[in-house]
């Protein structure tokens, strides 16, 4: 999904395959489906998040108008760069389990995870700088934002804000994965049994909302970095400059901008990807094609 996203997909697909595991390719290809139906179904919720978050504010940005701005750009980002971080995330947990005697630890999920979303930002940062230049109204088409943004400052353009990106994934992952796992304990003790599927899709949506509130802040200065249209003296140059500059002239409440659509975007987007995962999976089964 966009940064947007962001998406806590290691713990949907985990709790996703946890009832019949699948093939690499047709996890793969069932993971694409449903981060491709999270971005699009949500993607006003997203739109919601980048206006309150930009510097003219949410009015001046667009309001309530033109909520599906950018859907294209993000739809067309959200299967390659769900596929650049599972088959990143898969590769480097076994690298990490292997390095480490082959005993498994949470932080070895965490680390592959982070490892797979620095992979997947090669593809999410350009698609969000896209989408979230056209949904406050910077550029009128996917074509003219495209066009502009390579004229003006040619392929790093399309990476502004990847160092910010790539920050705020890693502290996501390593505060989302023990919370997971301590809900999942908590209520296999409550029930006296493991956690079903659904559990465990539940469990994945709180712990990511948690994760994302908390790491809001980096979310607000990725945006502004983002949509700071081109010029010869950048306003917000680097993650910690950029939460400075925030915080000295909005005051310290404005790095939480958008905290509340982000959340609400994870949360509900957790259990989207779950069905639609397992709804792919169910007809990718039936072609027959992975027998």
């Amino acid at each position: 999904p966009p940064p947007a996203a962001a998406q806590p997909q290691r713990l949907r697909l985990s709790a996703a395959m946890s009832e019949k595991p699948s093939p690499f390719t047709l996890a793969l290809v069932a993971g694409g489906v449903a981060g491709t139906s999270v971005d699009v179904s949500l993607h006003p919720l997203d739109t919601l998040r980048t206006r309150l978050q930009s510097q003219e504010g949410f009015w001046k940005s667009g309001g309530f108008k033109g909520m599906y701005r950018g859907i294209f750009s993000a739809a067309l980002g959200s299967a390659p760069g769900a596929a650049f971080f599972f088959s990143t995330y898969e590769t480097m947990k076994k690298v990490i389990k292997s390095c480490a005697g082959d005993k498994e630890h949470w932080t070895h999920h965490s680390a592959a995870s982070a490892c797979g979303e620095v992979a997947a930002c090669l593809v999410r940062v350009p698609t969000a700088v896209v989408t979230q230049n056209m949904q406050v109204g910077n550029y009128n088409s996917f074509g003219e934002a495209i066009s502009t943004t390579y004229k003006v400052s040619g392929l790093r353009g399309f990476y502004a804000g990847y160092g910010t990106t790539v920050f705020r994934e890693i502290p996501f992952a390593f505060i989302q994965f023990p919370i997971y796992e301590a809900f999942k304990k908590t209520w296999a003790n409550y029930q006296g049994s493991e956690t079903s599927p659904v559990q465990g899709a539940l469990c994945g949506s709180v712990a990511g909302a948690i994760a994302g509130g908390l790491t809001t802040p980096l979310d607000v200065a990725k945006t502004r970095i983002m949509l700071e249209k081109h010029s010869d003296v950048k306003k917000y140059t680097g993650t910690v400059n950029t939460l400075r500059t925030i915080a000295s002239e909005e005051g310290a409440l404005a790095l939480y901008k958008g905290v509340e659509p982000r959340v609400m975007w994870i949360t509900i987007g957790g259990f989207i990807f779950f069905g639609a995962y397992e709804q792919a999976t169910a007809l990718l089964w039936r072609t027959k094609m992975w027998d």
